[in-house]
């Protein structure tokens, strides 16, 4: 009898596929966010240098592409620069928030899901409120990848019981 107990207790502990996934694709994509925050930290003057490169080159460049290289983007890359350390800054926290709450789910507990959800949306309101221009850019389609992460993890909140 006691086998049987200790059997069902192993077999509700057992991690979720769909939360496995998720937060190990978390794990993946704090990895590139830490990556790319200190690349563009450290690297902020040349990727500006870069586009005004490019966008010398988009003279003879179809309509459709040159909205990639206009005075938006230029000027959020402008932004970006000018407040490179704060968003730094901003980006280890949300990166932290986000790598703290997938192991906090990991373990079933409600509360890493609410960390995670902060980390998630922590960046985009740093970027909204140091470079205003990002709303007026495409960028705004990137926001497509956390809104399918945050409807998968709500989804996934059911087996979250801690």
């Amino acid at each position: 009898m006691n086998d049987q107990l200790d059997f069902n207790e192993m077999d509700e502990k057992k991690l979720p596929t769909g939360l496995n996934v998720l937060t190990i694709l978390t794990f993946i994509a704090c990895a590139y966010e830490l990556y790319t925050s200190i690349k563009n930290y450290i690297g902020g003057a040349d990727a500006l240098k870069k586009f005004e490169e490019a966008q010398a080159k988009m003279a003879e460049a179809p309509a459709w592409a040159k909205q990639f290289a206009g005075p938006e983007m230029r000027e959020l890359l402008q932004q970006s620069l000018d407040n490179k350390l704060p968003m730094l800054i901003i980006s280890l926290v949300a990166t932290s928030l986000c790598v703290f709450g997938a192991i906090e789910m990991r373990k079933l507990k409600k509360q890493g899901y609410f960390l995670w959800l902060i980390g998630e949306v922590l960046p985009y309101i740093s970027v909204a409120i140091f470079a205003s221009a990002f709303f007026k850019t495409f960028l705004v389609y990137l926001m497509l990848f956390p809104i399918i992460f945050i409807i998968l993890y709500s989804v996934q909140r059911k087996h979250l019981i801690k």
